[in-house]
C-alpha cells in the first residue's frame, strides 16, 4: 500500500511548485540529519519555523530526496 500512496504524492507533488525557501530547508533538513540530529528537534528550529508554515514543512517532508535522507519512519512520525 506504501507504494501507491507515494505514487499519489509524487502525481500530486507537480501541482505545488516548490519555493526557494522549501528547497533550502530540505536541504538544511538533510544536513542536520546527516550530522546526527533528530528530525524533531531539527523541525523546531528557528531556521525552519520561520521560513515555511506547517503546511509548507509538510511538502517539504513528502519530497523524495526528503524522505530518502531521513528515512521513511523518521518523516511518517512527523506527518
Amino acid at each position: 500500500m506504501a507504494g501507491v500512496s507515494e505514487s499519489v504524492r509524487s502525481f500530486f507533488a507537480n501541482f505545488f511548485p516548490r519555493t526557494q525557501k522549501e528547497e533550502l530547508v530540505g536541504e538544511y533538513l538533510i544536513r542536520e540529519h546527516q550530522n546526527g540530529r533528530n528530525l524533531h528537534d531539527i523541525l523546531q528550529d528557528a531556521y525552519v519555523t520561520n521560513r515555511l508554515t506547517p503546511e509548507q514543512v509538510g511538502r517539504v517532508l513528502e519530497r523524495p530526496e526528503v524522505v530518502q535522507a531521513l528515512g521513511h519512519d523518521a518523516v511518517d512520525s512527523e506527518l
